[in-house]
């Protein structure tokens, strides 16, 4: 099997200490980038991910999407709370043999065993659709978000082609998965890591209902109002008496009458209006 890199003595001893330290359900320290990746090829390896279609950068994104690697307790709509980096609920935990949540390496393969589930799961639903080789791929990836994502019935709801349905935050899921893949796949090529077949490009699903959320919370600048035409002048000599002379005021297609210098004789006490022609 061939080595993913050589890390130097530094990061050996990070992983040495990963694997012996004994961790707490209020216990976040954070692995660095390379014990990340290389806890990602072994898990990943492990579940046999590349016999379903994925491989370690699916298991480094789906980790980012749901902690960006940092052990946390979350609590989801329905109440229940999820532990660890890789945010297992109790029932989720027990299904997939994690018996430790807060164990990162524990909770890591724990996750690399639900995504070859969840691969099985999301290609019966990909291949009816009958897509080329690299929309396919993409679309499994989908799936996989989903159903890591959502509940049993949730994920019912999807059909390989209606993702722009789901909910924004299983839209969010989907696009941190991808970067958190794309960071693995640029972390492996630093490191010098063996060549891999580039990720598919995300399709665009969900991405109008991504922004519309953004929208949402963004001002929304105001339409410039046309500008308002002349439609006539009003002339007002004032009252018999009154001192002031002539007045003389333009009427425009907005409500604003502008006071202007008079031209021309108005009887005392006479209003002359002069609409403008077209």
């Amino acid at each position: 099997m061939p080595t993913l890199l050589r890390p130097p003595l530094r990061h050996l001893f990070s992983i040495a200490c990963l694997f012996g330290a004994v961790t707490t359900a209020h216990a976040q320290a954070v692995l660095a980038p390379d014990a990340r990746l290389m806890l990602s090829r072994t898990a990943a390896e492990r579940a046999g991910l590349q016999h379903v279609g994925l491989d370690f950068r699916d298991l480094y994104g789906v980790i980012h999407a749901e902690s960006s690697w940092v052990a946390r307790d979350g609590l989801g709509k329905n109440g229940v709370v999820s532990r660890g980096v890789a945010q297992f609920e109790p029932a989720t935990a027990k299904a997939v043999g994690l018996r430790n949540p807060d164990d990162t390496v524990e909770s890591v393969h724990a996750a690399a065993r639900l995504l070859r589930e969840a691969a099985a799961w999301s290609a019966e639903k990909v291949d009816r659709l009958r897509l080329p080789p690299d929309q396919r791929a993409a679309r499994l990836r989908e799936g996989v978000s989903i159903y890591y994502n959502l509940s049993t019935r949730g994920r019912a709801l999807w059909n390989g082609l209606n993702t722009s349905e789901l909910p924004v935050e299983t839209l969010r899921h989907i696009r941190n998965m991808r970067v958190g893949a794309l960071k693995a796949d640029r972390l492996n090529e630093q490191l010098g890591g063996p060549r891999l077949a580039q990720l598919p490009a995300q399709l665009p699903s969900g991405g109008a209902r991504l922004a519309s959320a953004a929208v949402a919370k963004t001002e929304i600048p105001r339409a410039t109002p046309a500008k308002p035409q002349a439609l006539g002048t009003i002339e007002w000599a004032g009252r018999q008496g009154e001192p002031g002379g002539r007045q003389r005021y333009v009427v425009w297609s907005n409500g604003a009458v502008q006071r202007q210098a008079a031209a021309g004789e108005v009887p005392a006490g006479a209003i002359q209006w002069t609409r403008r022609s077209g």
